[in-house]
């Protein structure tokens, strides 16, 4: 583990050079292992592989940050600085009437929300194994960096909940036939987690690099807001990560404090190295360019094909085909929406209402009423009126900006207070408590919370007790 005098770390064994997709392929499972529950020995093995073969694949791309440490201030406040200029170039030309850059429609946002949540799910995450040092001082700023993605135990202000909440806003979140590169920033972030022991230097490097502010956090925030979609998860991390006093700032302080007395340019280098893998996978900009509003109606209605192709009559037919025979194999799908078309049930460019296939999915006696959820509807929408616009078309949220709309509501200040509550979805809540009021010293209820920190549970009841009580406890010092 960490020495208790000075962090030393021999340069980590590679895996041969692999190909980038290799890299991609088990992204998915690794993911879905790690962050399930705590990980075993075997599924870290399997993880430390990964990174391994990630670094391998860095290593052949351009890398930005600087040689030597003491210029990675200049560095990041340079790169702060670019970043807040061309921002302000984007203000300019949008107040000049320039349209979003981002997102063409809600759909578009929508998808952006749902195909970038598997990074944003474990955001942190990289950290994670930290916590177990929290009597060295030199990792204090790098764990109170993960405690304030946590939200220090406020579900208001841990970011996973608050982004787990911003979907189930808008009933996003599926993952069937997501592409397992956007699973890749995700498997990294839990594999430097659960193996920081080994990894602490390309802990350090990544989090340089996460931490500061890129140029589509705020165009992201600031187009959310316009389409009527809460932006406070991304404005969240506008203010927290700034290069004054943020999590940018602390990223530099963690670097110099752990840079250890010997061997200090073998792990720079893989500093460096671990900044990289900020690249690799699906980052937010290539998923917004990746939007294809009419592949995603096919995506929608494929996936709705497994459950409908036994639930239609025999007579609703579309070309002397029954509506199941057309559902029964997926790849029909952009030939039965033709077919759609040509008999009338959907008028593309126009209002959606006067499509009769739209008047069964909404309206007062919409008989396919739940059929799909408010993302897919939201995108169907969307394709039918293509280019069609309509000044008196009431959409709740493209009439007014998500601020806006908020300030006319009324705040609801009630909070529930469920570890009073005497059920069994509190038990594990009651049995945190318990545990914690039989510990002898402060040592042993610090050590007792370190489970409940982690990505798979540090947003549940138990886990954001947790986080509020290690927070506390590392404010006030080892005793």
């Amino acid at each position: 583990m960490f020495s208790d005098t000075a962090v030393e770390f021999p340069l980590s064994p590679c895996l041969p050079s692999l190909p980038q997709p290799a890299v991609y392929d088990t992204a998915r499972s690794l993911y879905e292992n790690l962050y399930s529950a705590t990980p075993d020995a075997g599924i870290r093995a399997r993880a430390g592989k990964f990174l391994d073969a990630s670094l391998e694949a860095v290593r052949a791309l351009p890398n930005d940050m600087p040689a030597t440490p003491q210029a990675c201030g200049a560095w990041m406040e340079a790169k702060s600085a670019h970043t807040a200029q061309r921002y302000a170039e984007y203000l300019a030309a949008r107040q000049s009437g320039a349209p979003r850059q981002y997102f063409s429609s809600e759909a578009h946002a929508l998808y952006f929300l749902n195909e970038i949540a598997p990074t944003k799910l474990v955001d942190g995450a990289w950290l994670a194994g930290l916590v177990t040092q929290w009597e060295d001082s030199r990792f204090h700023p790098l764990i109170r960096t993960y405690l304030e993605e946590l939200g220090d135990g406020a579900p208001e202000l841990n970011h996973v909940v608050l982004y787990r909440r911003l979907l189930d806003a808008h009933a996003c979140g599926h993952r069937d036939g997501m592409a397992d590169s956007r699973f890749v920033q995700g498997a990294i972030q839990l594999a430097l987690g659960c193996n920081a022991d080994k990894y602490l230097p390309e802990i350090i490097g990544f989090n340089l690099g996460y931490e500061q502010l890129p140029l589509h956090l705020p165009i992201t925030a600031y187009e959310l807001n316009e389409l009527g979609i809460d932006p406070y998860y991304f404005t969240l991390h506008i203010t927290i990560d700034n290069m004054a006093t943020g999590h940018a700032r602390r990223a530099l302080d963690a670097l110099q404090l752990t840079l250890p007395a010997r061997h200090r340019a073998a792990f720079f280098e893989r500093v460096r190295n671990g900044y990289m893998l900020n690249e690799l996978g699906d980052g937010s900009e290539s998923i917004i360019r990746d939007f294809d509003l009419e592949q995603e109606v096919i995506a929608i209605f494929k996936r709705k094909s497994v459950f409908g192709r036994h639930m239609h009559s025999d007579y609703c037919k579309l070309a002397g085909k029954s509506v199941n025979a057309w559902l029964a194999d997926p790849g029909q799908i952009p030939a039965f929406l033709d077919q759609l078309q040509r008999g009338g049930w959907i008028r593309r460019n126009q209002d959606p209402a006067a499509s009769r296939f739209w008047r069964l999915l909404a309206g007062e006696r919409a008989e396919m009423f739940g059929v799909f959820t408010d993302y897919e509807i939201r995108v169907i929408h969307d394709w039918i009126a293509g280019e069609w616009k309509d000044p008196q078309l009431q959409v709740p949220s493209r009439a007014l900006s998500y601020r806006a709309r908020r300030r006319m509501e009324e705040a609801d200040t009630g909070l529930p207070a469920p570890e009073d509550a005497d059920n069994d979805f509190n038990e594990p809540l009651r049995r945190l408590c318990a545990d914690l009021d039989e510990a002898d010293s402060k040592r042993e209820r610090m050590r007792m919370l370190l489970p409940y920190l982690g990505p798979a549970s540090h947003h549940t009841p138990e886990g954001l007790l947790a986080t509020r009580l290690f927070s506390q406890g590392l404010r006030g010092g080892a005793s």
